[in-house]
């Protein structure tokens, strides 16, 4: 049996969950998820928590019923909580700031790049430290922005400019040696 998927959902308390069939929405303070799932997996609610059972043995449905927990775990977690991806712009004369509720980042191009957040999504620019934190309610969606966001520059290995996840480790290279 799945390790991940036999664990239950605990569902805090600020959190509304609906089950119709294979359908789940989630609705909490920052916003609302529905995801509809695939019949290889049961999904019910017992006391405040969400139980996960696959249908049969075949590897398809074992293959689900870990993977349709985490996504339940992860609509909880974003509708009560949200989830945040940080960002760092490194570089010379490379900075990112708001305009408005937009992202504008200058990074060497020859005209500021503009980003429009996506509904659900909301940025966060500290200039000096040059982080951009991405946040928002799903989780797969603040995953694609920041990743859409990083591929605007994406770090070169010789001098590490450019735009990359916090923590991320760049792996650098040497520059060319003199001709001897």
């Amino acid at each position: 049996m799945s390790r991940i998927g036999r664990l239950p959902v605990t569902v805090p308390a600020n959190v509304d969950v609906k089950i119709d069939g294979r359908q789940i929405q989630v609705k909490g303070p920052k916003g609302e998820l529905e995801f509809e799932f695939t019949p290889e997996v049961s999904i019910t609610k017992e006391e405040g928590q969400i139980i996960i059972n696959r249908t049969s043995e075949e590897a398809f449905s074992r293959s689900m019923h870990g993977t349709a927990r985490a996504l339940i775990q992860n609509m909880v977690t974003g509708v009560s909580e949200g989830f945040t991806r940080v960002l760092q712009v490194q570089g010379v004369g490379y900075r990112a700031e708001m305009n408005g509720s937009n992202l504008v980042l200058n990074v060497g191009y020859s005209h500021p790049v503009e980003i429009v957040p996506e509904s659900g999504i909301s940025f966060d620019v500290d200039t000096r430290a040059g982080i951009i934190k991405v946040m928002g309610f799903d989780r797969q969606q603040v995953g694609q922005v920041a990743a859409n966001i990083r591929k605007i520059r994406p770090v070169e290995p010789y001098k590490g400019k450019g735009i990359f996840y916090q923590g991320e480790h760049i792996r650098r290279k040497a520059g060319k040696s003199g001709k001897k």
